[in-house]
């Protein structure tokens, strides 16, 4: 029997969460009973397994023998899709026993319709002009009423509209059932809000997928005292698809890398690093903020970098050996290999970096901007995604050039994350983060928002046990959104690939 535990966001112990059944007198068990639970890519979710030979339906698990147990996250189970495990004892010491754990995304109807339609010969409704039509569908519900799915634009003063192509989910425009009854009126728009009604048709989706659909679109009250009465015009499909749609897990499992660079402020507005009133101050004893930082975001993203493997950059400091100003520099002071292994490789290269340069400034954004844009240009097709997490405490002083550079890699798959450190004013990040505009300059606009900022002071007062989860969770919870949104905008799909493990078959695996 395997049991799994889970811990809840914000907390450190362990809750049992699900217990498959037990497989008797087997060596090389394969368990039906699944795990479902709810995936969110900016939080760690850490996972405990543990193993055990039961003997009896004793629902105390110190009456069974312990076989072994695995801690990973679920970040990591679903970056990796198949994963072949070596169990521990509880003091931590490797068994000759594996637990081959396959994490797949749960199955539902994601099928999508584009659908664009036009109306031709619409009935007037007003006496000196020409209507304003548009359409409300509505699908045929389980206890037999109509519910409204889709709203079209409204089209001035014409006879003959063609409205604006949309999307919806299959699942909301028919609940997967191509047979199922939708209909669709048309209306002539009035500003009181009492739309006059044109007519209407009852289709499916099935019907709405026919070459050439046309649909006689019926007014029952004229058609009532009309005895020559045909239709009130017709709604014809101009295009129809139904397409598949996909999730970020889509990517991730098919093989799309997530690569994550790290850019810190080194300017001298921080303090000197040798004053503890400092943001750069080092105490071995706790993180500072910028440590606190990297820790919170680097450790999550790690689970979907395969290498762990994470360039570190540094800005607006004078650099050894000549002492020039660097607003591009690697903080390992590596430039043949400026990589650094995992969270904790980040922060020992910036712990190192601080005693080897002296802080200076301006607090310039675009060339680290601009050197992760070089990169992620040669990764177009999906293969690689690229976040750029910037640690500052400062006012941008190169803000042109910094909103072009953005401007420039919304093209490209980029996301960034920038975190204000300390106590300066934020302003110019919050214009960076475009929630209500995309950002322009110069009549050029971004195509995508790919900024997300957030202010670390804003955690100080929560719980430290909470404040670096709910850090993460809030920087990192647009990341999948524009992931999706640069996938969808260049029409690229998810690969399918093998598993990368290169474990044997599951029938193969003994659990002693």
């Amino acid at each position: 029997m395997c049991v799994t535990y889970v811990q809840p966001f914000g907390q450190k112990k362990w809750i049992e969460f699900h217990r498959t059944e037990t497989v008797k007198n087997n060596q090389n068990p394969n368990f039906v009973s699944k795990v479902l639970i709810s995936y969110i890519f900016e939080e760690k979710q850490p996972l405990l397994f543990e193993i055990y030979d039961t003997d009896s339906k004793e629902k105390d698990l110190s009456s069974h023998d312990f076989l072994g147990t695995f801690t990973t996250n679920l970040g990591q189970l679903v970056a990796n899709k198949r994963n072949k495990l070596q169990l521990m004892d509880r003091d931590g010491n490797l068994k000759s026993s594996y637990l081959v754990i396959t994490a797949e995304e749960l199955g539902t109807d994601r099928d999508e319709i584009i659908l664009e339609l036009s109306g031709f010969k619409l009935d007037k409704k007003d006496f000196f002009g020409k209507p304003d039509p548009f359409l409300e569908i509505y699908k045929l519900t389980d206890t037999g009423n109509y519910t409204l799915v889709y709203k079209t634009d409204v089209i001035k003063d014409t006879l003959n509209p063609r409205w604006k192509k949309f999307n919806v989910s299959v699942r909301t425009f028919c609940n997967g059932d191509y047979d199922r009854d939708i209909k669709i009126i048309c209306y002539d728009w009035n500003s009181s809000g009492d739309h006059s009604l044109i007519g209407e048709f009852h289709t499916t989706l099935k019907g709405l997928a026919d070459t050439n659909a046309i649909f006689k679109c019926i007014n029952g009250k004229k058609k009532e005292k009309k005895k020559d009465y045909i239709d009130s015009g017709e709604i014809r499909v101009e295009y129809i698809k139904i397409q598949s749609t996909y999730t970020f897990l889509d990517y991730v499992q098919g093989g799309t890398e997530i690569f994550c660079t790290v850019a810190i402020d080194f300017t001298a507005s921080n303090g000197n690093p040798s004053n503890p009133s400092s943001l750069h101050f080092i105490n071995n004893n706790s993180m500072n903020s910028y440590e606190q930082a990297i820790w919170a975001v680097v450790s999550i993203i790690e689970d979907y970098d395969f290498d762990k493997q994470f360039p570190v950059l540094g800005f607006g400091a004078k650099i050894p050996p000549s002492g020039q100003v660097s607003h591009e520099f690697f903080v390992n002071m590596n430039p043949q290999n400026p990589h650094c292994f995992g969270v904790r490789g980040v922060l020992d290269a910036y712990r190192c970096c601080i005693n080897q340069v002296q802080l200076y400034g301006p607090t310039n954004f675009a060339p680290v901007i601009n050197h992760v844009a070089s990169i992620a240009k040669n990764r177009r097709d999906g293969s690689g995604y690229f976040i750029l997490l910037i640690l500052t405490d400062g006012v941008i002083t190169d803000m042109p050039e910094t909103i072009q550079a953005i401007i420039n890699a919304s093209t490209l798959p980029v996301s960034i994350i920038i975190v204000g450190i300390g106590n300066a004013e934020f302003d110019a990040m919050e214009e960076l983060d475009a929630d209500k505009g995309g950002l322009k300059m110069n009549g050029v606009r971004a195509s995508r928002d790919i900024v997300q900022f957030v202010a670390f002071n804003n955690y100080h007062d929560l719980d430290p046990s909470v404040a670096n989860l709910q850090l993460a969770k809030d920087v990192l919870a647009e990341v999948p959104k524009q992931f999706m949104d640069y996938m969808k905008v260049n029409g690229i799909v998810p690969k399918k690939r093998a598993s990368q493990t290169s474990s044997p078959e599951i029938e193969n695996l003994k659990i002693q």
